[in-house]
């Protein structure tokens, strides 16, 4: 987990990083709000623009990656819960 302090109010993010072999381009696909553009860059390319990045979580995660951290699937867990419904 990571956390920032930013001035509309302190965020703490939770990132998970899949890495697996890309496919063919979608033509036409629309890219999430807020996203310029899509492009595959080498890991210096991408440290050099790392003032252009969404957030640093982005460079730390290649470099982790980089450096062989891994964890298997099964360390992922989720668990329903019902709302609280409070009175």
């Amino acid at each position: 987990m990571t956390h920032f302090a930013r001035p509309m109010g302190d965020v703490t993010y939770l990132r998970f990083t899949f890495c697996g072999t890309a496919g063919e381009e979608v033509s036409g696909r629309a890219l999430d709000e807020g996203i310029v553009r899509a492009m595959w860059l080498t890991h210096e390319e991408l440290r050099a623009s790392a003032d252009r990045h969404h957030t640093p979580i982005v460079l730390k995660c290649v470099e982790d990656y980089l450096a062989g951290r891994r964890v298997p699937l099964d360390f992922i867990h989720t668990h329903s819960v019902a709302p609280v419904v409070r009175a």
